[in-house]
């Protein structure tokens, strides 16, 4: 008997899963506590674009905490949405962690992203400031 053959298209995927989308204006939210620093990057809607903390980074264990690590999650993190057409960005800060100055030289220092406002949230009662 002859061999059945295949559909063309069935076994492979043409393209990317992923649609990049364009995201001119943003919001990055740092959570900054003394053990992890995560850093989401969404567009005006709230909706993800890219996120980041320390432990995606490499680090493990104590350094997590430091002011480093959470410049290297924030650079992380920035780097995707940049590639994404990212101009202007608001910053939303919560927590009392060490990372909280780092990240913000960070998205400073990469130049791309303008900051337009820096707001600080309470962490106890998540209020703005």
């Amino acid at each position: 008997m002859a061999k059945a053959i295949p559909k063309k298209g069935s076994h492979g995927r043409i393209g990317s899963r992923k649609s990049i989308r364009k995201v001119p204006k943003g919001v990055i939210y740092i959570q900054a506590s003394f053990n992890n620093t995560i850093v989401t990057v969404t567009d005006v809607r709230g909706r993800v674009v890219s996120w980041s903390y320390v432990g995606t980074c490499g680090f493990r264990g104590i350094r997590r905490g430091t002011p480093f690590a959470a410049q290297t999650a924030a650079a992380s993190a920035i780097r995707v949405v940049v590639d994404q057409g990212m101009q202007r960005a608001e910053v939303m800060i919560k927590g009392p962690g060490l990372g909280r100055d780092a990240t913000i030289r960070a998205i400073r220092r990469s130049g791309q992203a303008d900051t337009i406002g820096i707001a600080m949230r309470r962490a106890l009662l998540g209020e703005i400031e």
